[in-house]
């Protein structure tokens, strides 16, 4: 008797589909470029492109998108307010499945990416990152976990969520500093860039650049500015005194 062939099988029910994703951005190049990033990959699916916040939340509010990609500056509503709403515990009819918001920003950690994890996104993403690590910042938010800089924690994000707006970070913080940042720290406070701190401590820029970017993170701080203040009312740099002395370097 001639074997039978199985009949094709059809699409796995139980299989997830592609990771649904809206963009919110008002720089058409920006905004198509992100799409045709995303859409290249056979697991994402471009469902929408708009151009302002309260285009957002409409569509949002329509299409049920698991990840919503939001730029923070844009006219009528801005993604702060936008995220806000679009993540308010009555907007998903999905309680265990809610939109998620992935802000897009040109600086590190300003005041504005603060806002929006405090209005309950689930992490920011520079608009310099490279493409892949857009494409994993989706798929991160689509599983329910927080995408940040490498060197900002999960712990980190909650409480840049909960900062209070308009306070300097608390002085006890520096307890939490290695013997290094806070020498980095101190350089900085000094009026030190980032080359000449390089220099005087005999390491390389990017780790420079590494430690700013944990001092700003273990502190709070929005900026470099706020660090030099931080520096000086906790006691840490005395008005009027001079920098350490340059490290000799060994070998």
């Amino acid at each position: 008797m001639p074997h039978t062939p199985p009949p094709p099988q059809g699409p796995d029910p139980a299989a997830p589909g592609p990771v649904r994703v809206l963009l919110a951005d008002d720089q058409l190049l920006v905004r198509g470029g992100i799409a045709m990033l995303l859409n290249s990959e056979d697991d994402i699916d471009v469902v929408a492109e708009v151009a302002d916040g309260a285009a957002a939340v409409a569509t949002a509010r329509e299409l049920k998108p698991d990840v919503v990609v939001m730029d923070v500056r844009m006219p009528h509503i801005d993604g702060v307010e936008a995220t806000r709403r679009i993540t308010a515990d009555h907007f998903s009819t999905d309680p265990d499945g809610p939109i998620k918001v992935l802000i897009l920003t040109t600086y590190h950690l300003d005041e504005a990416v603060y806002a929006a994890l405090r209005a309950g996104a689930s992490g920011f993403m520079l608009k310099d990152a490279a493409p892949a690590e857009l494409v994993r910042a989706v798929h991160t938010l689509a599983r329910g976990d927080a995408w940040l800089n490498p060197v900002v924690t999960p712990n980190r994000l909650r409480e840049f969520a909960a900062r209070p707006e308009g306070r300097l970070p608390a002085p006890q913080r520096l307890a939490e500093l290695t013997d290094r940042e806070r020498q980095v720290f101190v350089l900085i406070a000094h009026g030190f860039t980032n080359p000449e701190i390089a220099d005087h401590l005999t390491i390389g820029d990017a780790t420079v650049k590494t430690h700013v970017s944990r001092l700003l993170m273990k502190l709070g701080a929005r900026d470099r500015a706020q660090l030099v203040a931080v520096a000086y009312q906790s006691g840490l740099v005395a008005p009027g005194s001079v920098p350490p002395a340059r490290e000799t370097p060994t070998g």
